[in-house]
């Protein structure tokens, strides 16, 4: 299919404009929208916030009458179906639209095809693939939960040059300078919800919140806080209850002969948070697979991962890290500081976990890289894909 320079234009403009979404659609998925007719744009729009308008029904208020016979370049597939709005296709059938030219299908079971089918039925051109990579690449979490189950994570970790994360001692503020934590903020912001495991809370005792001086569409709704924490052990004073949002606790059934003191715990932590039990791994621990079903369930769509190594190190080994994103200090910590992940002892080098470097950026002194595992050079698929 071709499409002019304009079509171009118009489509980069509305990936811009769903840009404007990055930290407040969740869960939907960031959609921009531009009504164009005779070379000239008359109407832009982006969906802010579940329960708010889609990008297609504010491009077309803002068009107005201009929109009958116009074309409607939409990032995402219009949809067809009553969810917490109306239907984008009869928003745009409504105005008379004589094009529609959309990205990528939405891959929602509700939706996949039927957008596009109901506005060729009645007489409207419909196009698509236009910039299709960029437009997933806005929504890899929400394409990633519609098409697995599960969000899209990311591991975020700060560490010397020497790939240590913190002293031997525990102490680990800070390795990375001021602007380096402004962007994690960002990060956490663009997030659904953020992991953690209880050992970090007791050494470190975070907040989990996300603190910006600039929030780019006003003030983001909190954000899920997921500890797991197999023994209930978390403190009900953990700065973690003080800070608005909900806090989720996930923890397994009790050994033989605790039960007593499980049910205790259990009763004063609810109080605080939602607690979950789920099936233990075969060290006991909260199986990381269901702990991503879960959270897919509750609608997260990027899931932000900030923990120790033994966590990051579980979650690396059994290919359940979509993306790892490392801060690089310029110092050396030495080698009896505490290492980025505890992984399995390899005796092959081939069978080294690689990587693909997406992007090496600085951030202040520090230096951000971006990565997602190598799954060709592995030879298999990961654990998600094998559902």
């Amino acid at each position: 299919m071709t499409f002019s320079a304009f079509d171009r234009e118009a489509m980069a403009r509305a990936l811009e404009l769903a840009a404007h979404g990055l930290e407040t659609a969740q869960p939907n998925p960031r959609v921009g929208c531009v009504i164009a007719r005779d070379g000239r744009i008359v109407g832009e729009g982006w969906h802010a916030r579940a329960g708010e308008a889609h990008a297609e029904v504010m491009a077309l208020r803002a068009a107005g009458a201009a929109a009958a016979g116009a074309t409607a370049y939409v990032t995402l597939e219009p949809c067809a179906h009553h969810g917490r709005t109306p239907p984008c296709v009869d928003a745009l059938l409504q105005a008379r639209v004589a094009r529609v030219v959309f990205a990528v299908a939405d891959p929602n079971p509700r939706v996949n095809g039927l957008g596009a089918r109901q506005l060729r039925e009645r007489g409207v051109q419909v196009e698509s693939g236009l910039l299709a990579p960029e437009a997933e690449a806005l929504n890899e979490g929400f394409f990633k939960r519609m098409r697995t189950g599960r969000p899209w994570v990311r591991v975020k970790i700060a560490m010397s040059l020497d790939g240590r994360t913190a002293l031997a001692n525990g102490e680990s503020r800070w390795i990375t300078a001021a602007a380096a934590r402004e962007d994690v903020q960002r990060w956490r912001a663009r997030s659904s919800a953020i992991l953690t495991g209880v050992g970090t809370v007791l050494a470190d005792d975070p907040r989990l919140d996300v603190r910006l001086s600039e929030p780019r569409n006003g003030p983001r709704p909190p954000l899920l806080r997921v500890v797991l924490d197999s023994r209930l052990r978390m403190p009900v004073e953990a700065r973690l209850f003080a800070v608005p949002g909900e806090v989720m606790l996930v923890g397994v059934p009790p050994p033989p002969g605790l039960e007593t003191a499980h049910a205790l715990r259990l009763a004063s932590l609810s109080r605080h948070a939602t607690v979950v039990t789920l099936q233990a791994d075969l060290c006991g621990r909260v199986s990381l697979p269901e702990t991503l079903d879960l959270l897919g369930a509750r609608e997260v769509n990027e899931l932000w991962v900030e923990a120790g190594p033994r966590l990051a190190g579980a979650l690396l080994a059994q290919w359940l890290v979509d993306e790892l994103i490392l801060y690089v200090a310029p110092k050396l910590l030495g080698p009896q500081a505490r290492p980025l992940a505890e992984l399995p002892e390899l005796t092959r080098l081939q069978d080294a976990p690689g990587f693909v470097m997406m992007e090496a950026r600085p951030i202040g002194a520090d230096l951000r890289l971006r990565l997602r595992p190598d799954r060709q050079q592995l030879g298999h698929e990961p654990a998600m894909d094998r559902r």
